[in-house]
Parts: structure tokens; sequence; C-alpha cells
């Protein structure tokens, strides 16, 4: 058995690489740019490029490999769907990522990913069912019971991104109106910054004001009902022991005091008290949990 793990996280921005051993301690840990303007044939030799650093780094030793990516490899006919990562989309990624690399690989959604290192050795390792929510470029989710992920029969479990919270919003890339993926991502937030505040500044420095003005408040305060919505129906709904909050939007404060609040206010009982709590992994979760698929398949 293999006592070397490596993990790859395939991101919109940004494609990591990590290798762990076998008491999962980071021994190396890269990034390169993901350039999935560039074409998938690109996108795939950025992922050789940073293979290559990590195997490089262990002098060639055996080792497991997991990927993580946006979206899901369809059970009928193999192929990518739901991506952000648009140029993945409809292509055997599996096999064509195993023909450059030229060994086995494990791919899984990349929330599964973040969900699965979090509740293994995160801030969920205590609990029993843990929900993790990814707030990032786009919005998606992992639901991890004992240690083990739950994928589901049409590997959709988690895609809470993709619910709707509004029929009448806006349209999702996945063709719906209304998803929460458009109200409380990052990409979804600027938008609403630009077309609300006619300003272009960034989902995350936008959060990260010390103060606001009074349409501002009023931007904010919509962002954080939204939030409450959407995590409200997770509870509603599998009720977890806890919810761990991943991505860049992660780090705004606010969502653990009023988002929290909005929360507990739509939820089904008179004394809700799901933990809320932000991820102990940081943006390496994602990269982790990859490696650490590979190690358990």
């Amino acid at each position: 058995m293999s006592k070397l793990h490596i993990g790859i996280d395939l991101g919109g921005t940004k494609i990591e690489s990590v290798v762990l051993d076998s008491k999962l301690n980071i021994l190396f840990r890269e990034r390169v740019p993901t350039e999935s303007n560039k074409g998938s044939i690109h996108v795939i030799n950025q992922i050789e490029k940073i293979y290559l650093k990590a195997t490089n780094s262990i002098k060639n030793k055996s080792h497991t490999l997991g990927i993580g990516t946006p979206g899901s490899i369809s059970k009928n006919n193999g192929l990518l769907r739901n991506s952000t990562i648009l140029c993945q989309n409809g292509l055997p990624i599996d096999k064509l990522i195993e023909k450059k690399l030229k060994r086995s690989v494990v791919i899984e959604n990349d929330a599964n990913c973040f969900a699965l290192a979090e509740a293994t050795i995160g801030s969920g390792k205590k609990f029993s069912l843990v929900f993790g929510v990814i707030m990032g470029t786009g919005c998606g989710g992992g639901i991890v019971y004992n240690n083990k992920l739950r994928i589901g029969p049409q590997r959709l479990s988690g895609e809470w991104g993709h619910s709707v919270i509004n029929p009448n919003g806006d349209i999702c890339f996945c063709k719906k109106k209304g998803c929460v993926n458009t109200y409380i991502s990052g990409t979804a937030l600027e938008k609403r910054i630009k077309r609300k505040l006619k300003n272009s500044i960034t989902s995350k420095n936008f959060l990260n004001q010390s103060t606001y003005n009074k349409k501002e408040k009023e931007l904010l305060s919509e962002f954080y009902d939204f939030f409450g919505l959407a995590l409200a129906n997770i509870i509603n709904t599998i009720d977890p022991d806890v919810i761990i909050l991943g991505g860049g939007l992660s780090n705004h404060d606010g969502l653990y005091k009023e988002g929290l609040k909005k929360v507990y206010k739509n939820v089904f009982c008179k004394e809700p008290n799901t933990p809320i709590l932000k991820n102990m992994l940081g943006d390496s979760a994602g990269v982790i949990g990859a490696a650490i698929i590979g190690k358990m398949n």
C-alpha cells in the first residue's frame, strides 16, 4: 500500500497539487494557473505540469492520486457535466487525464473533496454528519457521514448551489432561474454590485469594507437574506450536525453573525442550534480532500 498521496484540485483560476504522507501531513504544495481560456487541452497540460512537480518532489515514489474538479462525471455516458470550467464539459475527462499522466486516477467533485477534508481533519472532525459549503466563484456542497462521502446514485449529493430559491430570479449557467449560485456566490455578488451600485469592486473587497453607505447596506442585507434562506433549506432537509463554510466568501465574519441570525430565522424550529463554522484548512481543503479521496480508493 502506498504511503504517499498526491491530490490535485482543478479550479477556475488555479490548479493546485499537494503531497501527503501516511499521517496526512503536507510534504509538498504547488500551484499553476488554470488558463481555461486557452482550451481543454491546455488545462490538461497544466494538470500534467503540476503532477510532475509533485512526483519529482517525492522522487517518483509509489503514490495514490486523487483529483477534484467542478461538476461530476455522468454515470450514463462518462462525460463531465456541470463544471464551471466550461471547456471541460462534455469530455471524458478521467480518460483524458489518465492517458496524459499514464496512470489511473480517482476523480471527485471539488466541493465533495472540501467536505471530506474538513470532516476528516478540519472543523468537522468532531461531528458525525457534516455538510460542507463552498462559497467562491460558484456555490457547491458535499455531505460526509462518519467520515464517508455521500455521493448519491446520480452523483448529485450536496449540489445545493443549484437548488432554486427564487424561480423568477437571475438565469444560472445551468439554465435554471434563481439558483443559490446566482445569489450568494462571488460571481453573483459582483454582478449585483455592478447592477445596483454601478461599481466594479470585487466581492471580497465589498465584504471586507469597514463601513457601508445606505445602498451598500441594503445590498449586504439582501446577501445575508439569501444566505439565510439557502442554508436554512439545508438544515430543514438533512439536519446536519454542523455546516462548514469554505471558498473565498467564507472569510467574511458577517456570515457567522448577521448571516447566522438570518439562517436561524428560516429554520423550522423555535430553537435552532446548528453550528455554522469557518473551515480550518483554508484554501488547501479541496486539494487535501482530493489526496484523501485517492488514498481511500
